[in-house]
């Protein structure tokens, strides 16, 4: 099966239910959203982080979890609020900061923010610059972008 012609599919766990889909963002580092995101433009600003200078807004970023304190629930939220966050996160483990944030935010705002965890052996599979589709059950489908033009 290849990419362009069915996609790939990945069973995930959604921690926070939803559909979405945009180009995929992918690290093995995990991320502090305190210092670390850009919640005014949606850029990772952590120059020491792998995606530094990449833009997270509207893209199913991947990143194993989060790193640091609890206040990264607070950069996201702000993110969401001013549509500049993510349209999903996939991770590699339950990651309890962004979880209670999508949950925050759906009671906030009514704005959904689909949080998946694809275990590693998933996250292993995931590419950069990709198509990823969130679908409701926690399925990641892969496929190639359309071409430009």
């Amino acid at each position: 099966m290849s990419l362009e012609e069915e996609g790939i599919r990945l069973p995930g766990r959604p921690l926070v239910a939803g559909e979405a889909q945009g180009e995929l963002l992918v690290s093995n580092e995990p991320l502090s959203f305190w210092g670390g995101f850009d919640s005014a433009t949606g850029e990772i600003i952590d120059r020491r982080h792998p995606l530094a200078g990449k833009n997270a807004a509207g893209r199913v970023l991947a990143i194993p979890g989060t790193r640091g304190s609890s206040t990264t629930t607070a950069v996201l939220l702000e993110a969401i609020r001013r549509g500049t966050a993510p349209a999903a996160l996939v991770t590699s483990r339950v990651d309890s900061f962004l979880a209670l944030t999508a949950i925050v935010a759906e009671e906030m705002y009514g704005k959904t923010l689909p949080v998946v965890d694809v275990g590693p052996e998933g996250f292993r599979k995931l590419t950069d610059g990709v198509l990823a589709r969130v679908e409701r059950d926690g399925t990641v489908v892969l496929s190639a972008l359309p071409p430009v033009g």
